[in-house]
């Protein structure tokens, strides 16, 4: 499903280019949940850009699908962040004057699914992450983990096949934290292909594999499997 082959990435500052990327090679199959581990100014970050079609590489090749990103033109790459990839970010990233079921609606509006369909498709989301007594509560009468979870809906909403986690219980305390891995582990189990940026090795443990990445190169190319964390 991924493929990344030597891929580079620098951003200018001033006149001066600065490395963060370097030769990145990794291979992500479908339905496989990988975690991403590397203390904070590593590079994961900028590697999960790319990834999710947010960020250009400066150097290499990104297939998804077998298609070259690098060829695509933005109306394209839209349409894959619209539907194909779901974004879950460490601190939600929530409209905080909108009620639960108006966040996870916003992806089907620029879907262009019709209005009348939009209520019980978002509905049905939130359902499936327990939410469904919330629908009508705005994020500041949420605990994080059901923000968390409100983000969660949203990014599956358009039933996308690859679900991309960006330190998704940074923001959580343990219980909560370990709540939400269990949706993920659920959704993994349902088909969605899981990439999680972590810098927590028990939250690492939740995936099936983990990389390693420090100061823009992975470091641990070997993709060894994790331990189940239940017995950990």
């Amino acid at each position: 499903m991924i493929e990344l082959s030597h891929i580079d990435k620098s951003y200018q500052l001033d006149t001066n280019p600065v490395p963060v990327l370097h030769d990145i090679s990794l291979s992500v199959s479908d339905g496989e949940y990988l975690s991403i581990m590397g203390p904070s100014g590593s590079g994961k970050s900028t590697l999960m850009n790319i990834i999710g079609c947010l960020d250009m590489p400066t150097a290499g090749t990104y297939l998804l699908d077998g298609m070259d990103v690098g060829k695509m033109s933005e109306n394209k790459l839209a349409d894959i962040r619209a539907t194909k990839i779901g974004f879950v970010f460490q601190n939600f990233e929530l409209l905080p004057k909108e009620s639960a079921l108006s966040n996870v609606v916003l992806p089907l509006m620029y879907a262009k699914v019709p209005r009348k369909e939009r209520r019980d498709i978002a509905e049905a989301a939130l359902e499936r992450v327990g939410l469904k007594d919330r629908v009508n509560h705005l994020p500041n009468q949420l605990s994080g983990g059901q923000k968390q979870r409100v983000a969660i809906a949203r990014a599956i909403i358009n039933k996308p096949s690859i679900i991309l986690a960006d330190e998704p219980t940074g923001a959580l305390d343990q219980k909560s934290g370990a709540e939400i891995m269990d949706l993920f582990s659920e959704l993994n189990e349902s088909g969605i292909t899981i990439i999680m940026i972590t810098h927590d090795a028990n939250i690492a443990k939740h995936a099936q594999k983990t990389i390693h990445i420090i100061d823009g190169r992975i470091i641990k190319a070997e993709e060894v499997e994790n331990e189940d964390p239940s017995k950990a």
